[in-house]
């Protein structure tokens, strides 16, 4: 499931900016941005309200799970680095424990796996919020983990695996 998100005053300045100069679908995405027209910088000079994920970033603030839609199938894909590590079987662990409904069950508590004393006493539910936080950077978030994944940095990525695991757990 994927879900469209309104665009911010700066983001439909730098569209309009980008259609006035010829990009726009079949344009090379990895281009620099155009110059800014005359129209950009007073729209870029109105503070808007973070509308999207991108916004909120370049705003400077914190991304959290629900400012994306994850797809499942996209996160399907990014689970691909995981599987070395974590299968969804019930009682089947791994280099990592299993991943047997995940979302909703509480850090460190699948049976015959030993967890670091970090992951045992957070107090930590997988929720999908957490999740989406967590695998951003394990160590960052838990200090002193086994897992030695380094996260999954892009955060539509991410979302995108934290729908998959939802998926995985019902």
């Amino acid at each position: 499931m994927k879900r469209n998100f309104l665009m911010g005053a700066a983001a439909l300045a730098s569209l309009a900016t980008l259609s006035a100069c010829g990009g726009g679908a079949g344009s090379d995405a990895n281009a620099p941005a155009p110059a800014a027209t005359e129209a950009a910088p007073a729209a870029a000079e109105t503070p808007a309200a973070a509308e999207t994920p991108a916004d909120a970033a370049a705003a400077g603030g914190k991304l959290e799970y629900a400012s994306f839609t994850g797809d499942a199938a996209s996160g399907e894909k990014v689970f691909a680095a995981c599987r070395t590590c974590h299968v969804f079987d019930e009682g089947v662990n791994r280099v990592g424990p299993s991943l047997y409904k995940i979302v909703g069950r509480k850090s460190g508590s699948v049976p015959g796996f030993a967890y670091s004393d970090a992951n045992k006493g957070s107090g930590v539910t997988w929720t999908p919020d957490v999740l989406f936080e967590y695998l951003e950077d394990p160590k960052g978030f838990m200090p002193g983990t086994k897992m030695a994944f380094p996260g999954v940095k892009d955060a539509q990525k991410r979302a995108d695996l934290v729908a998959y695991l939802e998926a995985q757990s019902k």
